[in-house]
Formats: structure tokens, C-alpha cells, sequence
């Protein structure tokens, strides 16, 4: 357990103590896919859903959610966010994917943070539509990119 920084010696968990760590420009972003029938796409696509228009709702609720992560999520730190971008590309006739983010000039990493917008964004897509297709699917939820602090960068290959 000791290579885990939320546990101690005696595996009981703990917030790390971010504050003797340089303050730093951080981006992270994060992807996941809803798959969906090609019907569900286009209704989605030409705004024809009977509860609004999927695309923004799912993109308000993305960002909503990412400025309450540390609600969500057991020992996030509250951030500062500099700014939230929440992007929907259609890979093909059956699925949306979501690209998430996230920036802030903190201390600790924004990563929970892209997930969260993703993973809340999907959800929306899946409550608004799921009276005309049940068999969706949220899949693929992932950190793409993250740079800033002491870890450096990844990225996803």
C-alpha cells in the first residue's frame, strides 16, 4: 500500500497533503463512446429528440459535473478550473464520442476531472435518448492526455 500516496502504513485511507507542491499549468483530456443505433444517431445529429437538444444538454451536464468532482469522488481535491471544452465527433453511423478538456493552474492534477465530464456527458446522452433506444452502450471511458506537474506528460498511443 505504500505506493498508493491515498493510504498510509496502515492501509487506511487519507487525502494527500498537495500543499508544499508547486503550483503548475495542467491540462488533461479524456474520451468515451456511446454506441447507439443509427436511427438514435440521426435523431440526435438533426436535433429531432422530443426532449431538446442532446449535443449542448450533454455538454452543459459535462461541464456541471466536472466542477463537481470532488463531491463525487473520495479524496479529489476541489480545483480552480481555468476552462472546460467538451467536444462530439461521430466516428460513424452508430456511436458519439465525447473528447473532454481540462485546464486549471493548480497543485494537483485535472484527470478526475476530464473523466467525470465524459463519463456525466455520456450518461446525458444515454437519459436523454434511451425512450427510443434502450440497447445503447458507454464504453470506452479513458484518459487520452495529461500534462503539468511532476509526472510529466502522457499520452495515449
Amino acid at each position: 500500500m505504500n505506493d498508493l500516496p491515498h493510504f498510509d502504513r496502515d492501509g487506511s485511507s487519507h487525502m494527500v497533503d498537495v500543499g508544499g507542491k508547486p503550483m503548475t499549468h495542467r491540462i488533461a483530456t479524456a474520451s468515451g463512446v456511446v454506441t447507439m443505433e443509427t436511427a438514435t444517431q440521426s435523431l440526435i445529429r438533426n436535433r429531432e429528440v422530443q426532449k431538446g437538444d442532446v449535443l449542448e444538454l450533454a455538454r452543459v451536464a459535462g461541464v456541471m459535473a466536472t466542477k463537481q468532482t470532488a463531491n463525487l469522488i473520495p479524496l479529489c481535491h476541489p480545483l480552480r478550473l481555468d476552462g472546460v471544452k467538451i467536444e462530439f465527433q461521430f466516428p460513424d453511423s452508430q456511436s458519439i464520442k465525447i473528447l473532454a478538456t481540462v485546464s486549471a493552474t493548480e497543485r494537483t492534477g485535472v484527470e478526475m476531472e476530464a473523466l467525470t465530464a465524459v463519463s456525466v456527458s455520456a450518461l446525458t446522452i444515454y437519459d436523454m435518448c434511451k425512450s427510443v433506444d434502450r440497447a445503447m452502450r458507454i464504453t470506452d471511458i479513458q484518459l487520452e492526455h495529461k500534462s503539468g506537474g511532476k509526472s510529466g506528460t502522457f499520452r495515449r498511443s
